[in-house]
């Protein structure tokens, strides 16, 4: 596989894991990009020969970067990703890839009409762990999937001025801990759900502080979500199927998920997987020279199913 030369695009927390993962992964990080040289260079600095640019139009214009990891507030998703297609860079980004349905589809269709790859940084999607157990769900093992049940609660401090309170930025449980809820359940079900219900609680500054939704496919596959931004609930993923069900506790980053076959017994299935933001890396990798591995489709889907949640919460407000 030939090699590419990765920019990273947005300095914060979480893109010093990606450059940690990508200098493990491949030995070095090409390029890095701030609103400030002195953010850039300091990100940069640990990283020899790592290219360090004071915009984002300098790292988006270099001809030698091949793909773009944005690292943004989602709010700013879809301006990024537009720019970079446009510069005829692959793009791998951060959740949630977009903050509604007809942002995504129409970078989609640039990424198709430039040729490019366009992926969502969603580990579920990439983990040993979430294959293996997804090959188990046949005739002869798991079963058809029955229902699944997903809980994900983090506790925010109130302040509007946080990106998770402020619906300027696109705040609210939905688009930040929703998206890996949501994934997990669609990952898991045959087909896109065709029926969705859902109530919300909305913070003083009117974002999503506390939801269910319940999802259901034309096979009957049903999946509850809970989500909650002012308490602590686990981050536990259940799939009930025919011949027994699975857990997987702490399932954005999970390691090891328990089988509980109807016979009673207990099987711990555990992967060495000790950096999920790697498999992001090989599997845009793979996907740009040509192993379809992209879950796009899946994404589009999450999103759409984004749309619908936010649209009854809207006519759940209008009545009250």
């Amino acid at each position: 596989m030939e090699d590419f030369n990765w920019g990273i695009l947005g300095l914060g927390t979480i893109a010093h894991d990606f450059a940690e993962a990508l200098n493990q992964h491949h030995g070095n990080v090409y390029a890095v990009g701030s609103r400030s040289q002195e953010k850039a260079e300091a990100f940069a600095k640990p990283y020899a020969g790592a290219k360090a640019y004071g915009n984002y139009e300098q790292l988006l214009q270099d001809k030698r970067v091949d793909i773009i990891y944005v690292a943004t507030p989602h709010v700013n998703h879809y301006e990024y990703i537009k720019q970079a297609l446009s510069n005829g860079k692959h793009v791998l980004c951060e959740k949630a890839i977009t903050v509604n349905a007809t942002e995504l589809n129409e970078l989609v269709a640039l990424a198709k009409e430039k040729q490019l790859i366009l992926m969502e940084a969603m580990t579920i999607f990439h983990m040993p762990l979430y294959h293996k157990l997804k090959g188990m769900m046949t005739v002869d093992q798991l079963g058809a999937v029955k229902t699944i049940n997903v809980t994900f609660g983090s506790y925010k401090p109130y302040d509007v001025k946080n990106r998770f309170f402020n619906p300027e930025l696109a705040g609210g449980a939905l688009l930040d801990i929703g998206t890996y809820a949501l994934s997990f359940a669609r990952y898991f079900m045959s087909e896109q759900p065709n029926q969705v219900l859902t109530t919300m609680k909305g913070s003083s500054s009117s974002v999503d502080e506390q939801s269910a939704i319940l999802l259901r496919t034309s096979q009957d596959e049903m999946a509850t979500i809970s989500l909650a931004f002012r308490a602590k609930m686990p981050k536990r993923g259940m799939v009930a199927c025919e011949n027994g069900f699975v857990t997987v506790d702490d399932f954005p980053r999970a390691q090891e998920a328990t089988i509980h076959w109807l016979d009673g017994r207990t099987e711990v299935i555990k992967m060495n997987d000790s950096n999920a933001l790697i498999n992001e890396i090989i599997a845009m990798e793979e996907t740009i020279s040509g192993n379809d591995r992209a879950y796009l489709n899946v994404t589009e889907d999450v999103m759409k199913v984004m749309d619908e949640v936010r649209s009854q919460w809207e006519k759940e407000r209008s009545t009250k």
